[in-house]
C-alpha cells in the first residue's frame, strides 16, 4: 500500500529525471573515497651518488723510514644523507732507495659535510696490506686499519678536486718479529669524478 503511494506520488512529479539524476550523483559522491598518496620531500630524498678517481700520495713508512711517492685509485659511494662507502687501492712504488714497496687494498665508510664548494670528510678503512721488504729480504702481508680525512672541492656538479686526503695507516701483524707491527702516514691530492 504504501510502495503503490510512493510510486504514484513519483509518477506524478514532471522532473522526477533531475532528482534522480542528482540522487545517483549524491550516492557516488558518498560513497566515493579520498586518493591518498605519498611523496618523499626533495631534501630528505634518499639515492646514491657514484665517484671514481684518483690521486698522487706521498707516504712515510716508519719500516725502513721510508719516504714514498705513490698513485692511489678510489671510489665513493655516498648517499644524501652524508654517509658513505670508499673503496681504495694504494701503490706506494716510487722513491724508494732500499726495494721497499707496499700495496695496500682498503674499504670502510665515510662521513661528509657540505659547505657550498668545500666537503670535508672523516673516514675509516680496513683492509688487507703488501710490503716487499728492504734488498728483497722477504714480504709482508697484514691487516691494514687506516682512519683518515679530507677536503674535496666542488669544481661543478661531476667533477670534486680532492685537495687534501689524510691517510694513517696501521699495520699490527708487523713484519717479523724484531718489528711485530709498523705504520705508515701520508697524505695524497688529486681529482674525483661523478659516474651518476
Amino acid at each position: 500500500m504504501i510502495f503503490r503511494s510512493v510510486f504514484r506520488l513519483w509518477s506524478g512529479m514532471p522532473a522526477r529525471g533531475a532528482i534522480c539524476q542528482s540522487l545517483v550523483f549524491s550516492a557516488c559522491l558518498g560513497i566515493a573515497c579520498t586518493a591518498k598518496c605519498q611523496v618523499v620531500p626533495a631534501g630528505d630524498e634518499g639515492g646514491l651518488m657514484l665517484s671514481a678517481g684518483g690521486a698522487a700520495s706521498g707516504f712515510y713508512l716508519n719500516y725502513g723510514e721510508q719516504k714514498m711517492l705513490g698513485v692511489v685509485a678510489f671510489i665513493d659511494a655516498d648517499t644524501r644523507r652524508h654517509l658513505g662507502i670508499e673503496a681504495e687501492t694504494r701503490w706506494l712504488e716510487f722513491h724508494n732507495t732500499n726495494d721497499i714497496n707496499a700495496t695496500t687494498y682498503l674499504a670502510g665508510v665515510r662521513y661528509f659535510r657540505d659547505f657550498g664548494r668545500l666537503q670535508p670528510y672523516a673516514k675509516c678503512l680496513v683492509g688487507f696490506g703488501h710490503a716487499n721488504l728492504a734488498f728483497r729480504l722477504g714480504q709482508a702481508n697484514s691487516l691494514v686499519i687506516a682512519p683518515g680525512g679530507g677536503l674535496d672541492f666542488l669544481l661543478n656538479r661531476r667533477i670534486h678536486f680532492r685537495l687534501i686526503d689524510f691517510e694513517y695507516q696501521r699495520w699490527p701483524q708487523g713484519v717479523y718479529d724484531s718489528a711485530p707491527s709498523f705504520a705508515s702516514v701520508g697524505i695524497s691530492s688529486g681529482i674525483r669524478v661523478r659516474v651518476f
